[in-house]
């Protein structure tokens, strides 16, 4: 279970603020856009104060797919998707899709701890010879918090940012031999979110395996050609002065590998220089995460064609992050050594920043980003009044009830309708997503008996109070969708409306 902390975190500001759920939801994603924004600059300002504002760049890039379809003339309702389904069996999400499509998943929610890691080490690889000792422990603790919080909010990202914080611990300790930063991060990360780690059950991870078949080097371009096009421009001095360097592409080519054989070139070139800088460092990670994706996968229950589907979601999502600002970075430490920033200045600068923030204020009203659902209200529960209206009164009902209760909702598939009242009260029920409850957990035999003992509660009235009791169901809810799904049979006595209208009937255990 990975996901926790990362929907607390609005769910306690929206709590905190008293705003309804339905717009916590939709204010979640700006709210973690506009603070990633704020550390993707805060890094640009530390690296290349010039241009402080390039790394911002990442949120508004395309990837060479989305180009590719809209030359193809995909229609806009499609073309983000398209451009997300680029390698074959998997999701290659980029960071503009994942704030415009509106899924708050914990990928997304993580994406603010992700920027504000990579600044702190950044900070500390840029500033820790002249720190203090005091300095030096203050930006080690906030590092551990920003570390610590991963796990919790979105436990993939671990996976690859811890590696990073020890390597950027190896090379403080070499520039200046301190190893404060490398002992104490890690160990500290845990022990402040120990109480979440000691209650802590994880499943649906089965270990890793082999990938059977490499990925298309096209397809492979179309998601990593931009930054692969300024990495190879960036690392030709590099293959000039050494060609053996070659070696490195040619060794996975041979091999069959041909992605990741267009990934080791730039990565080869930077390994081999003197020094690392901070953008280096950045690159160098998301190189070596898409050509680990090229052998290995963690296994779950996605299986056929989409094996490695999630492992290569959730890590080109981390790698698009780290190639993008390492490599914006370059660009921005580029064009100010040109002497480009410093002629773009005065009225300049000032009308291009102008500019700027009326094509971030027009764009969403200019341009048709609903994907065909007609909807630009903050309120999540909007839609739910025009397509079930008798839901959504029953929905506002529930909610204004107090204490902590349980009720019983009909069982469908995933990423359906199913779940709808759980979802939208907060009130637990006994399934929701029975395949991603799967995935999560691991017991598909639970999850099975569950989905039985609800069809049990709607069409058995023997069984109904008993499956009830043995869950602490307090509430049974009976809607279309429950009509529809079961036979609806309950037992005449035990049972108490507590609510009906609209074709709506919410049951009260007595």
């Amino acid at each position: 279970i990975y996901y926790y902390m990362g929907y607390w975190t609005p769910g306690a500001l929206g709590i905190t603020a008293g705003v309804p759920s339905g717009v916590v939801f939709n204010l979640g994603l700006p709210t973690v856009l506009g603070a990633a924004a704020v550390m993707a600059y805060a890094t640009g300002r530390l690296l290349v104060p010039k241009a402080a504002w390039i790394p911002l760049l990442i949120f508004p890039l395309v990837n060479p797919a989305f180009l590719w379809e809209a030359l193809s003339g995909t229609p806009m309702q499609m073309l983000l998707w398209n451009s997300t389904r680029v390698i074959d069996g998997t999701i290659n999400e980029y960071t503009m899709f994942s704030f415009l499509w509106g899924d708050l998943h914990p990928h997304v929610l993580g994406i603010f701890g992700q920027f504000l890691l990579i600044f702190l080490l950044c900070y500390a690889l840029k500033r820790w010879e002249g720190l203090g000792r005091n300095a030096r422990i203050g930006l080690v603790a906030c590092t551990a918090v920003s570390l610590g919080s991963i796990p919790p909010i979105n436990s993939w990202d671990v996976l690859l940012y811890a590696p990073l914080v020890v390597v950027a611990g190896l090379l403080i300790w070499r520039r200046h031999g301190d190893p404060l930063f490398l002992i104490a991060v890690p160990p500290l990360s845990i022990a402040l979110y120990a109480p979440y780690y000691l209650q802590f059950a994880g499943a649906g991870v089965e270990g890793a395996g082999l990938v059977t078949a490499p990925t298309d080097p096209i397809q492979f371009l179309l998601v990593h050609g931009f930054f692969l096009a300024v990495l190879y421009a960036a690392s030709a001095r590099d293959v000039l002065s050494r060609p053996w360097l070659l070696a490195a592409p040619a060794i996975f080519g041979l091999a069959g590998y041909l992605a990741a054989g267009i990934a080791a070139l730039p990565l080869a070139a930077i390994l081999v220089r003197r020094r690392f800088s901070p953008s280096d460092l950045l690159c160098a990670a998301g190189l070596v995460i898409v050509i680990i994706c090229e052998f290995f996968y963690l296994k779950d229950n996605m299986g056929g064609a989409y094996y490695r589907l999630n492992s290569v979601f959730k890590c080109y999502s981390v790698a698009w992050i780290l190639l993008g600002t390492g490599v914006l970075l370059m660009l921005g430490e580029w064009i100010v050594g040109i002497g480009l920033v410093d002629r773009v200045a005065g009225k300049r600068k000032q009308a291009l920043a102008a500019v700027a923030a009326l094509a971030l204020l027009i764009a969403p009203l200019a341009i048709d980003l609903d994907f065909g659902y007609a909807s630009r209200s903050l309120d999540g529960l909007a839609w739910l009044h025009t397509q079930h209206p008798g839901d959504a009164d029953a929905i506002a009902w529930l909610q204004a009830q107090e204490g902590s209760l349980i009720l019983v909702e009909a069982v469908g598939g995933d990423y359906t309708y199913a779940g709808r009242v759980s979802a939208f009260t907060g009130i637990p029920t006994v399934l929701g997503q029975p395949f991603h409850e799967q995935m999560w957990r691991s017991d598909w035999d639970v999850i099975s008996k569950r989905k039985a003992d609800v069809q049990a509660i709607y069409e058995s009235p023997a069984e109904c109070l008993v499956l009830m009791d043995r869950y602490g169901a307090d509430l049974l809810y009976v809607g279309d969708l429950e009509e529809e799904t079961y036979q609806i049979n309950l037992p005449a006595d035990g049972l108490m409306s507590v609510y009906n209208a609209a074709g709506v009937t919410v049951y009260e255990r007595t």
